[in-house]
């Protein structure tokens, strides 16, 4: 298959999911290698198609009608799950998870947890391996951009998260 059109084919399966495809099916798909892929979301990318990677595959960047906004949270590695879900059970996304090192600046991963199942597949993942969470470069502390359609939303997660003392405070 020419790449030209194996890239259209790809941009139109993202365009009609919301749900990430991973490198690996759609190579399997296309009869191509994972790399290849890679390189295809490279240049997809450069051309200007708002494609973003996530932890279980590619998606398509939607941000029309909703806003983003980021919030500074501070929490020990127990408390993941919970700080997770408060904000997708009061309608939040969680985008990314943001630290600062002491060497590299500013370190971001994207995240993309909107749901309860979601947040599964997060804690499964992290306690399946062997890495830690970014938040323990930074004692707990670290930035999430939450993105969500109503203004009321940032509010209800930012008071749930205060309750539980995640949302950091300058103590």
């Amino acid at each position: 298959m020419d790449g030209n059109v194996r890239r259209q084919k790809i941009i139109e399966q993202l365009a009609q999911t919301t749900k990430p495809i991973s490198a690996s099916r759609f190579a399997k798909e296309f009869g191509v290698s994972r790399q290849i892929i890679v390189g295809d979301i490279a240049l997809l990318r450069a051309a200007g198609e708002e494609i973003i990677a996530t932890a279980r595959g590619y998606k398509h960047e939607f941000p029309e009608n909703q806003k983003t906004s980021k919030i500074a949270v501070q929490h020990t590695e127990e408390q993941t799950r919970e700080e997770l879900e408060i904000i997708t059970s009061l309608g939040g996304e969680v985008v990314d998870v943001i630290v600062e090192h002491e060497i590299y600046g500013e370190l971001v991963g994207g995240l993309h947890i909107k749901n309860q199942q979601d947040v599964d597949e997060f804690m499964k993942n992290y306690e399946r391996s062997t890495a830690g969470l970014l938040s323990q470069l930074t004692n707990g502390i670290h930035l999430h951009t939450i993105r969500y359609e109503e203004e009321d939303v940032l509010e209800q997660i930012k008071s749930a998260l205060t309750s539980q003392g995640i949302l950091y405070k300058d103590r």
